[in-house]
């Protein structure tokens, strides 16, 4: 049993150590980033911030409507186990922590493949080899992640809060989520800047991609993590 739990917690930081890269190199390529982080990316470059340090903020307010919503359906399911929710939603500020300094990590031994560039078309069969990588990591770290069923990374877990809320299905809450995102970070682009910052052809992308990637991995992969790790009935 203690051999298992080490696999589960071996493949949960593995997955979020590859999940950071494919965020990494997502913002790396320069053609637009992945829906969960447009936000975060774009006041960094708009305001010249730390990026790890804007998403840690974001996922910090993620936290935050977590324990809110939470809060509600509690008062209208009092049989709920509210402290191992609780514990759910808290432990997910330190992990938010820790995956934002590998974020800077990865962020600063990456080039940026859009400095210099003089245009969208600049490098552009190596920025989208890059994007593709990215989009790769990114499925396959999540689809580890949340495999193991430990702490959830916040944008998973705003998702699947949101998902009990309305009583609809991860996969549509997902999509009015990552839109949302994409339509906050378009109007903080074209009213501080006058353009798009962090949206473009790699967010279309990230938007189709992520998912499949998600679902492959798990059909071809997933199962057999989990009777390695000890996850399977």
């Amino acid at each position: 049993m203690k051999k298992q739990v080490l696999y589960r917690i071996f493949f949960y930081v593995l997955g979020l150590l590859i999940l950071a890269l494919g965020l990494t190199l997502n913002t790396k390529a320069g053609l637009g980033v992945s829906p969960i982080i447009s936000v975060s990316y774009s006041v960094s470059q708009i305001f010249t911030l730390n990026f790890g340090d804007t998403t840690m903020f974001l996922y910090c307010v993620f936290v935050l409507v977590q324990l809110i919503l939470h809060a509600i359906q509690w008062k209208q399911h009092p049989e709920t186990n509210q402290r191992l929710v609780l514990l759910m939603d808290v432990l997910q500020i330190p992990l938010s922590l820790v995956f934002t300094r590998f974020l800077n990590l990865f962020g600063a031994f990456f080039p940026d493949l859009s400095a210099g560039a003089a245009g969208w078309s600049d490098r552009f069969p190596l920025r989208l080899v890059v994007l593709l990588l990215a989009i790769l990591f990114t499925g396959v770290g999540a689809a580890m992640s949340l495999s193991m069923r430990i702490v959830p990374n916040p944008g998973d877990g705003i998702v699947q809060t949101l998902s009990d809320c309305v009583h609809r299905s991860v996969g549509f809450t997902k999509n009015c989520f990552d839109l949302c995102n994409i339509t906050l970070t378009i109007l903080l682009g074209l009213l501080l800047t006058g353009h798009l910052v962090g949206v473009g052809l790699g967010t279309v992308l990230a938007v189709i991609g992520v998912g499949r990637v998600i679902a492959l991995f798990q059909h071809l992969a997933g199962r057999k993590i989990a009777l390695f790790s000890g996850m399977a009935a």
